[in-house]
């Protein structure tokens, strides 16, 4: 059977319990013909490039699936039937990815770099963004004539 990545993005005002039930019944319809989703990734609320339908957020969801083309049309036909879905795409791959995606692992990469400067991200604390005192104005222009 072929294999598909499908990723869809939910509306930002559903909450995480309804993002997944939504995931369980587009499982339930892949399984009902005949096919499988072997792996099943909730990315969670990411904001978006531009407003899609009045949302600048978004629920988002991948799904490997290894399924027959017809299991696919079905999946999408109900997505876009649905209200709470604002946007999906289906990519048919060679061979699925084994472990997590790329999403997750930027995800982990990103609390290992918060983990090692003490947990603020722009400067607040760790030591690699730290500056001097700033010197006042009048000390710049009397180093500037100084010089002249």
């Amino acid at each position: 059977m072929p294999l598909y990545e499908h990723v869809y993005l939910a509306r930002q005002d559903l909450s995480a319990q309804q993002v997944e039930d939504l995931t369980k019944a587009y499982t339930a319809v892949i399984e009902g013909l005949g096919g499988k989703v072997t792996k099943n990734e909730y990315w969670g609320v990411k904001t978006l490039a531009y407003r899609m339908q009045k949302n600048r957020k978004a629920h988002m969801t991948l799904l490997n699936v290894d399924a027959p083309s017809a299991a696919l049309a079905e999946v999408e036909r109900q997505q876009r039937l649905s209200e709470d879905v604002l946007r999906y795409l289906t990519v048919r791959v060679e061979e699925l990815e084994e472990g997590p995606s790329a999403m997750m692992r930027k995800a982990d990469r990103d609390r290992e770099r918060d983990d090692r400067f003490g947990g603020e991200r722009f400067g607040g604390g760790g030591g690699r963004f730290e500056r001097g005192p700033r010197r006042d104005r009048e000390e710049r222009t009397e180093t500037a004539a100084a010089e002249e």
